[in-house]
């Protein structure tokens, strides 16, 4: 029995790993299959119908760093909360630039105070994703993120160290991060660790973007062009070396533990 196990695909492991009820029979809590496989184009064509009927608002706003920082200083005091909105908004959505409004928060709040806000938004929006793909399960993050992707991440899902998979790619340059919160949700990884690792993951990111945003405030122009290129060289790197690396975190994934016992053997 266990040899059978360990001979299927991870992706299919974590779909049994779905939790059931007594008897067998999913909980109220779990969604059938036909909502998982809806959810996702629903959710693209109450976007789409959003984005269409406030089109102009919404490019004008999202337009530049300058845009969004108009915009949010009209709210006035509550100012910061609708930047945390806004970046809320940004993960769950991710078709728009996270570094958009993340150099906007810097801009408006200094780097500090822009990136404190921006991590708290991140955080809300990781934590949706996170539970939306743990809740409706791998047809709905297959939808999101790609059949033929998802599979990449097969062995991640299901493994003992995926606490260190995600960090790693969590931190990886040209990764699509709000849509990998998704992804998480279908691993072994607890939501405490999974909050923890993209945090730190993507902290170098954000305080990137953020100084940029503050250096620019303050017409630093030398800061901010410095900045510029050094994170432009760390995204073209990791891009054009991204197969590479993920490679190289399947490989510690993969590791045995000489202290695990081997199951097939086992069996």
């Amino acid at each position: 029995m266990k040899a059978e196990r360990a001979r299927k695909e991870p992706l299919e492991v974590a779909q049994e790993k779905e939790p059931k009820a007594p008897g067998g029979t999913p909980p109220k809590s779990v969604p059938p299959k036909i909502v998982s496989y809806a959810s996702f184009p629903l959710l693209l064509v109450v976007i789409f119908l959003v984005m269409w009927f406030f089109r102009e608002q919404f490019f004008r706003i999202f337009s530049s760093p300058q845009s969004v920082r108009d915009w949010v200083l009209g709210w006035g005091l509550v100012a910061p909360l609708v930047f945390i909105a806004l970046q809320f908004v940004q993960v769950v959505l991710f078709v728009i630039p996270g570094e958009v409004t993340q150099v906007a928060g810097g801009y408006l709040f200094g780097m500090w105070l822009g990136a404190l806000y921006s991590v708290i938004g991140i955080c809300i929006g990781s934590t949706v994703n996170f539970f939306l793909g743990r809740i409706l399960g791998v047809p709905f993050v297959q939808a999101v993120f790609g059949a033929e992707r998802l599979k990449r991440f097969a062995n991640i899902l299901t493994s003992k160290r995926a606490t260190t998979a995600f960090f790693l790619l969590f931190a990886i340059p040209g990764i699509p991060k709000d849509a990998l919160s998704y992804v998480a949700g279908l691993s072994s990884l607890g939501f405490g660790w999974f909050l923890l690792v993209s945090t730190v993951g993507r902290l170098p990111g954000i305080l990137g973007s953020s100084a940029i945003g503050g250096a620019a405030a303050r017409q630093m122009w030398l800061t901010v062009g410095f900045i510029v290129l050094a994170a432009t060289i760390l995204l073209v790197v990791g891009l054009f070396n991204r197969e590479r690396l993920h490679r190289i975190v399947e490989r510690i994934v993969s590791k045995k533990n000489p202290k695990e016992p081997d199951e097939t053997r086992r069996a």
